[in-house]
C-alpha cells in the first residue's frame, strides 16, 4: 500500500509539473481556447518561423493597436471625454463666463440632453478649451493627476486600472516574438501618452493619435512647445491610415480595432497581398462589461464588423473568447 501511494503521489507530482508548464508555456493564458486564440498564435507562429513563406522580418513586424474599446474601457462615455467634462468644472473659477455659455453651462448644471444636442461642434469647444493653453508636459500632468483620482462610474475603479487583460496579454506575447506595438487611435496623442508606457509598455514615441496645434516659442527666456485650442490631426476612420504612414513609415501586418473608426487602418493592413491578421474585439459581454455595436453612439461597430466577416478578419467574442476582462485587483 505505501509503495502504491508513494506511486500515486509521484504521478499527481508529475501532473502537477506538467499543469505548470503547460501554463508557462501559453502566452495568452486569458483567452479560451477557440478560433481567435487559435488564429492569433497561428499567425504570430507562422511569420516569425524563418522558411515560412509567410515570414516577416523583424523590422517589418509592426502591430497597431486602437485604444479605446480595443485596449481598455471606452463606455457610457469615452475616458478622454470624462476628462474634458471634469476639467471643465475644475477650469470655471477661471472661466466665470461658462457658467452661461453652451456647451459649458451644460456641463457645469449635468444636462446630458443640452450636451447631446451641442454635438460633435460643442464636444469639440470643450475639448480645445480644456486641452490647451500649456505645455505638452504641463497637459500630460494634469491627466496623470485625474487618472488617480477619477473612477468609472458603474466599475468604481480608475479608468486606467480597466485595461483589458487578454489584450495586454497580446501585446507581450508579439513583442516577445520580435514585433513593434503601436497606438494609432482617435483620442489625443498627449492624453495617450501620459499612461501608455505604464499600462501597455509603449513608449510615447510609439502613440499616434488626434493632435491639437503646437507651436515652438520662447516664454522667459526658456524655448517651450505650446498646445493651442485648434485642431491640427484627427486620426480617426481614413486619416488612421494617414497617421500610421507619416508616424510609422511602415504598413502594419497586424491591426487591432473594435469599431468602424478603425474600418481603414484594418483595410491598409489586410488587402496588403500577404499573410496579415486583422482582429476586431466585439463587445458582447454585458455582465463583466458592456454589449453593443451597430447602433451605439459610443464605438459603433457597423460596417466594419460587416468587412471582418467578408474579409475574414479575426472577430473576438469578448463573451466567449476571454476568461477575464479586467486584470485582477492587486
Amino acid at each position: 500500500m505505501r509503495i502504491r501511494l508513494s506511486w500515486l503521489g509521484a504521478l499527481a507530482l508529475v501532473a502537477t509539473w506538467i499543469s505548470v508548464a503547460v501554463a508557462q508555456t501559453d502566452p495568452l493564458p486569458s483567452w479560451n481556447d477557440g478560433p481567435a486564440k487559435q488564429a492569433i498564435v497561428a499567425f504570430v507562429t507562422d511569420v516569425t518561423r524563418e522558411g515560412s513563406p509567410d515570414f516577416v522580418p523583424p523590422a517589418e513586424r509592426i502591430a497597431t493597436f486602437d485604444n479605446d474599446g480595443t485596449l481598455w474601457v471606452e463606455q457610457p462615455i469615452y475616458v478622454q471625454f470624462a476628462y474634458a467634462l471634469d476639467r471643465v468644472k475644475a477650469l470655471t473659477p477661471q472661466h466665470p463666463e461658462w457658467k452661461d455659455t453652451q456647451p459649458f453651462k451644460a456641463v457645469l448644471e449635468g444636462d446630458m440632453t443640452a450636451l447631446a444636442a451641442a454635438g460633435e461642434k460643442g464636444a469639440v469647444e470643450i475639448v480645445a478649451a480644456t486641452h490647451a493653453g500649456m505645455t505638452p508636459e504641463e497637459f500630460r500632468q494634469t491627466v496623470t493627476e485625474w487618472l488617480s483620482t477619477a473612477r468609472h462610474p458603474r466599475f468604481g475603479r480608475r479608468y486606467d486600472e480597466l485595461v483589458y487583460q487578454p489584450m495586454l496579454e497580446v501585446l507581450t506575447y508579439l513583442r516577445a516574438n520580435g514585433f513593434k506595438t503601436y497606438i494609432t487611435s482617435g483620442g489625443g496623442a498627449e492624453f495617450i501618452r501620459a499612461f501608455a508606457e505604464e499600462r501597455y509598455g509603449i513608449p510615447p514615441e510609439q502613440v499616434i493619435g488626434s493632435r491639437i496645434i503646437t507651436k515652438f516659442e520662447h516664454r522667459d527666456g526658456r524655448p517651450i512647445l505650446f498646445r493651442l485650442p485648434q485642431v491640427d490631426f484627427i486620426d480617426d476612420g481614413p486619416g488612421k491610415p494617414v497617421g500610421i504612414n507619416q508616424g510609422i513609415g511602415r504598413r502594419p501586418v497586424a491591426a487591432f480595432g473594435n469599431s468602424d473608426g478603425d474600418l481603414e487602418m484594418l483595410q491598409w493592413t489586410t488587402e496588403a497581398g500577404k499573410r496579415r491578421l486583422g482582429l476586431v474585439v466585439h463587445h458582447t459581454d454585458a455582465e463583466r462589461e458592456y454589449a453593443y455595436d451597430r447602433q451605439s453612439r459610443v464605438g459603433k461597430l457597423d460596417k466594419a464588423l460587416d468587412t471582418a466577416t467578408v474579409d475574414r478578419w479575426t472577430i473576438v467574442d469578448m463573451k466567449r473568447d476571454w476568461k477575464t476582462v479586467f486584470p485582477v485587483r492587486p
